[in-house]
């Protein structure tokens, strides 16, 4: 639990570090609103979350959070073009069915997305995959095939891919080594458990 802990708030420090002070941001996914929490209290944004599950929902108004139940593949629609500075989605693109539906959409309603993905490069999971030939359990993918959440598999580059089809600009791209951010190491689509990136578009 501890290493979780540390682990999410390793990540939220990091999602904080590309969001500006007073800053109008969007959660999607926000959870129980810890990240919103922070974003209000530690950098006076003015912050909005959406989450479906209704137990997150409750804890995140719980803490006075401004949260929408809504489900990610179909929301966003009724809010205005560019209400917000940032729109966040932190591991959860991997779990809608439409991956680049949402991808504009923040980008509709947000002039710069921030996007963290999990990393199915990663060396571990190709090694699983060869040696035992079974759907790889690891660290940071801890779910068996028939209980997962996630629908969709990428590593770095299939991201990066994405974006060039889509016309969307990465304005930054930050591996993430052990919790920790790995700018310009060598190997990442390898060594990268995940990935943070800051969009834009073209």
């Amino acid at each position: 639990m501890f290493r979780h802990d540390h682990t999410a708030a390793l990540t939220d420090r990091l999602i904080m570090d590309q969001i500006g002070r007073n800053s109008r941001v969007l959660d999607l996914g926000c959870g129980d609103g810890r990240l919103l929490c922070r974003l209000r209290d530690e950098a006076d944004c003015s912050v909005q979350g959406i989450e479906l599950d209704h137990r997150g929902v409750v804890e995140a108004i719980s803490k006075g959070m401004p949260v929408i139940q809504a489900d990610l593949d179909e929301g966003l629609d009724e809010i205005p073009e560019h209400s917000f500075d940032f729109a966040v989605l932190s591991q959860t693109l991997q779990q809608v069915r439409h991956p680049q539906n949402l991808l504009r959409r923040m980008l509709r309603v947000a002039k710069r997305a921030v996007v963290l993905v999990p990393n199915y490069g990663h060396w571990r999971i190709r090694l699983q995959i060869l040696l035992h030939g079974r759907a790889p359990v690891t660290g940071s993918l801890p779910y068996d095939w028939y209980n997962t959440p996630n629908l969709h598999f990428m590593s770095m580059l299939d991201f990066r891919d994405l974006c060039r089809q889509m016309k969307m600009r990465i304005q930054k791209e930050i591996p993430i080594i052990h919790g920790e951010a790995a700018n310009g190491a060598w190997g990442a689509n390898v060594r990268a458990d995940s990935a943070l990136y800051v969009l834009e578009n073209e």
